[in-house]
Protein backbone atom coordinates (compact mmCIF):
# COMPACT_ATOMS: atom_id res chain seq x y z
CA UNK A 1 0.00 0.00 0.00
CA UNK A 2 1.52 3.62 -0.71
CA UNK A 3 1.55 5.99 1.94
CA UNK A 4 0.22 9.41 1.07
CA UNK A 5 1.78 12.30 1.68
CA UNK A 6 -0.22 13.25 4.88
CA UNK A 7 -0.41 9.54 6.57
CA UNK A 8 2.32 8.56 8.89
CA UNK A 9 3.28 4.77 7.39
CA UNK A 10 4.39 4.01 11.51
CA UNK A 11 1.72 3.66 14.02
CA UNK A 12 2.28 3.27 18.00
CA UNK A 13 -0.66 1.63 19.87
CA UNK A 14 -0.39 2.17 23.38
CA UNK A 15 -3.25 1.32 26.17
CA UNK A 16 -2.53 2.77 29.54
CA UNK A 17 -3.82 -1.17 31.44
CA UNK A 18 -5.77 -0.24 34.43
CA UNK A 19 -5.78 -0.83 37.29
CA UNK A 20 -1.86 -1.72 37.34
CA UNK A 21 -0.02 -3.52 40.22
CA UNK A 22 1.45 -1.39 43.07
CA UNK A 23 4.90 -3.22 43.20
CA UNK A 24 4.87 -5.43 40.12
CA UNK A 25 6.84 -2.62 38.71
CA UNK A 26 9.99 -3.07 40.87
CA UNK A 27 10.61 -6.86 39.78
CA UNK A 28 9.49 -6.41 35.96
CA UNK A 29 13.59 -6.15 34.78
CA UNK A 30 13.88 -9.33 36.22
CA UNK A 31 10.74 -11.38 34.77
CA UNK A 32 11.93 -9.99 31.28
CA UNK A 33 15.24 -11.31 31.03
CA UNK A 34 14.16 -13.91 28.91
CA UNK A 35 13.26 -11.45 26.55
CA UNK A 36 16.21 -9.71 26.82
CA UNK A 37 18.35 -12.33 25.37
CA UNK A 38 16.46 -12.97 22.71
CA UNK A 39 15.75 -9.49 21.50
CA UNK A 40 19.99 -9.51 22.18
CA UNK A 41 20.30 -11.95 19.47
CA UNK A 42 17.50 -10.58 17.35
CA UNK A 43 18.99 -7.27 17.37
CA UNK A 44 22.46 -8.91 16.55
CA UNK A 45 21.07 -10.66 13.69
CA UNK A 46 19.49 -7.51 12.57
CA UNK A 47 22.36 -5.64 12.52
CA UNK A 48 23.53 -8.26 9.46
CA UNK A 49 20.18 -7.87 8.27
CA UNK A 50 20.16 -4.27 8.04
CA UNK A 51 23.32 -4.17 5.93
CA UNK A 52 22.22 -6.39 3.40
CA UNK A 53 18.71 -4.35 2.98
CA UNK A 54 20.64 -1.72 2.47
CA UNK A 55 22.47 -3.35 -0.92
CA UNK A 56 19.32 -4.48 -1.66
CA UNK A 57 17.85 -1.50 -1.81
CA UNK A 58 20.23 0.38 -3.14
CA UNK A 59 20.58 -2.38 -6.60
CA UNK A 60 16.59 -2.77 -6.38
CA UNK A 61 14.70 0.69 -5.10
CA UNK A 62 12.70 -2.27 -3.15
CA UNK A 63 13.02 -3.40 0.40
CA UNK A 64 12.75 -7.42 0.78
CA UNK A 65 9.52 -8.38 2.05
CA UNK A 66 10.67 -11.21 4.03
CA UNK A 67 13.86 -8.67 5.26
CA UNK A 68 10.64 -5.80 6.00
CA UNK A 69 8.90 -8.96 7.95
CA UNK A 70 11.43 -9.62 10.05
CA UNK A 71 12.46 -6.45 11.37
CA UNK A 72 9.10 -5.45 11.95
CA UNK A 73 8.91 -8.62 14.25
CA UNK A 74 11.90 -7.25 16.26
CA UNK A 75 10.46 -3.54 16.54
CA UNK A 76 6.83 -5.47 17.44
CA UNK A 77 8.80 -7.71 20.01
CA UNK A 78 10.89 -4.83 21.16
CA UNK A 79 8.06 -2.26 22.00
CA UNK A 80 5.77 -4.67 23.84
CA UNK A 81 9.17 -5.72 25.88
CA UNK A 82 9.50 -2.16 26.25
CA UNK A 83 5.89 -1.14 27.50
CA UNK A 84 5.83 -3.62 30.12
CA UNK A 85 9.33 -2.92 31.38
CA UNK A 86 11.16 -0.20 32.11
CA UNK A 87 10.23 2.49 29.58
CA UNK A 88 7.10 1.86 30.20
CA UNK A 89 5.50 0.50 33.03
CA UNK A 90 2.14 0.66 31.75
CA UNK A 91 1.10 -2.99 31.36
CA UNK A 92 0.97 -5.69 33.57
CA UNK A 93 0.30 -8.01 30.65
CA UNK A 94 3.52 -10.54 30.33
CA UNK A 95 4.39 -9.59 27.16
CA UNK A 96 4.16 -12.72 24.34
CA UNK A 97 7.40 -14.20 22.81
CA UNK A 98 6.62 -14.02 18.65
CA UNK A 99 6.61 -11.36 15.95
CA UNK A 100 3.03 -11.67 15.41
CA UNK A 101 0.96 -8.93 14.10
CA UNK A 102 -2.21 -8.30 16.13
CA UNK A 103 -2.82 -10.13 19.37
CA UNK A 104 -4.74 -9.23 22.04
CA UNK A 105 -1.99 -6.91 23.96
CA UNK A 106 -2.20 -3.17 24.61
CA UNK A 107 0.82 -2.24 22.65
CA UNK A 108 1.73 -2.74 19.27
CA UNK A 109 3.54 -1.44 16.38
CA UNK A 110 2.57 -0.72 12.69
CA UNK A 111 4.87 0.01 9.72
CA UNK A 112 3.53 0.16 6.51
CA UNK A 113 5.54 -1.71 3.92
CA UNK A 114 7.15 0.71 1.33
CA UNK A 115 6.27 -0.46 -2.11
CA UNK A 116 9.38 1.34 -3.89
CA UNK A 117 11.69 3.09 -1.90
CA UNK A 118 14.69 6.43 -3.08
CA UNK A 119 17.53 3.66 -3.93
CA UNK A 120 20.62 6.38 -3.08
CA UNK A 121 19.05 7.72 0.19
CA UNK A 122 19.95 4.77 1.72
CA UNK A 123 23.65 5.92 1.60
CA UNK A 124 22.75 9.04 3.56
CA UNK A 125 19.64 8.61 6.08
CA UNK A 126 21.69 7.79 9.06
CA UNK A 127 23.31 10.82 8.82
CA UNK A 128 20.03 12.77 8.07
CA UNK A 129 18.64 11.32 11.13
CA UNK A 130 21.52 12.66 13.67
CA UNK A 131 19.52 15.54 14.72
CA UNK A 132 16.97 13.44 15.88
CA UNK A 133 19.50 10.75 17.26
CA UNK A 134 20.70 13.51 19.61
CA UNK A 135 17.66 14.83 20.89
CA UNK A 136 16.59 11.46 21.22
CA UNK A 137 19.60 10.10 23.37
CA UNK A 138 18.56 12.94 25.83
CA UNK A 139 14.70 11.64 25.72
CA UNK A 140 15.11 8.30 25.95
CA UNK A 141 18.91 7.43 25.74
CA UNK A 142 20.29 5.04 28.98
CA UNK A 143 19.83 5.67 32.71
CA UNK A 144 20.07 9.32 32.34
CA UNK A 145 17.36 10.10 29.83
CA UNK A 146 14.74 11.82 30.69
CA UNK A 147 12.35 8.52 30.11
CA UNK A 148 13.86 6.65 32.74
CA UNK A 149 13.12 9.62 34.82
CA UNK A 150 9.62 9.71 33.67
CA UNK A 151 9.18 6.15 34.16
CA UNK A 152 10.91 5.74 38.16
CA UNK A 153 8.34 8.75 38.99
CA UNK A 154 5.48 7.05 37.89
CA UNK A 155 6.61 3.79 39.51
CA UNK A 156 6.91 5.90 42.60
CA UNK A 157 3.49 7.46 42.46
CA UNK A 158 2.11 4.20 41.36
CA UNK A 159 3.53 2.42 44.68
CA UNK A 160 1.64 5.02 47.08
CA UNK A 161 -1.81 5.57 44.85
CA UNK A 162 -2.12 2.67 42.57
CA UNK A 163 -2.61 5.42 39.72
CA UNK A 164 -0.32 5.82 37.08
CA UNK A 165 -0.34 9.82 36.09
CA UNK A 166 -1.57 10.08 32.58
CA UNK A 167 0.19 13.05 31.54
CA UNK A 168 3.75 10.94 32.35
CA UNK A 169 2.38 8.49 30.24
CA UNK A 170 1.61 10.82 27.59
CA UNK A 171 4.41 11.95 27.41
CA UNK A 172 5.97 8.79 27.71
CA UNK A 173 4.28 7.92 24.71
CA UNK A 174 4.95 11.07 22.74
CA UNK A 175 9.11 10.11 23.26
CA UNK A 176 8.40 6.38 22.06
CA UNK A 177 6.77 7.17 18.56
CA UNK A 178 9.17 9.67 17.89
CA UNK A 179 11.44 7.08 18.93
CA UNK A 180 9.83 4.30 16.25
CA UNK A 181 9.26 6.68 13.46
CA UNK A 182 13.46 7.89 13.58
CA UNK A 183 14.12 4.16 13.34
CA UNK A 184 11.96 3.09 11.04
CA UNK A 185 13.69 5.96 8.82
CA UNK A 186 16.94 4.60 9.76
CA UNK A 187 16.15 1.21 8.86
CA UNK A 188 14.83 1.99 5.60
CA UNK A 189 11.67 0.90 6.17
CA UNK A 190 9.98 4.83 4.96
CA UNK A 191 11.22 7.82 2.81
CA UNK A 192 9.03 9.98 5.16
CA UNK A 193 11.71 12.04 7.46
CA UNK A 194 10.29 12.14 10.87
CA UNK A 195 8.55 14.81 12.33
CA UNK A 196 10.31 16.74 15.13
CA UNK A 197 7.65 16.54 17.36
CA UNK A 198 6.18 14.17 20.34
CA UNK A 199 2.68 12.80 19.52
CA UNK A 200 0.09 10.36 21.47
CA UNK A 201 -0.22 6.80 20.31
CA UNK A 202 -3.32 6.07 19.97
CA UNK A 203 -5.30 2.93 21.94
CA UNK A 204 -5.83 -0.36 20.33
CA UNK A 205 -9.33 0.05 20.05
CA UNK A 206 -8.87 2.40 17.22
CA UNK A 207 -6.56 0.34 15.26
Amino acid sequence: MATTPDRDPVTLYATLGEPLSRWLWIVKPLLLIPHYIVLAILGFVASITWVITLFAILFTGRYPRGLFDFHMGVFRWTWRVEFYGFQGLATDVYPPFQFSGPIDYPADIEIEYPENLNRWLVLIKLFLAIPHLVILTILRGGENGLSTLLVFIAGIILLFTGKYPKGIFDLLMGVHIWWYRTIAYVAFMTDRYPPFRLDVPPPLAHR
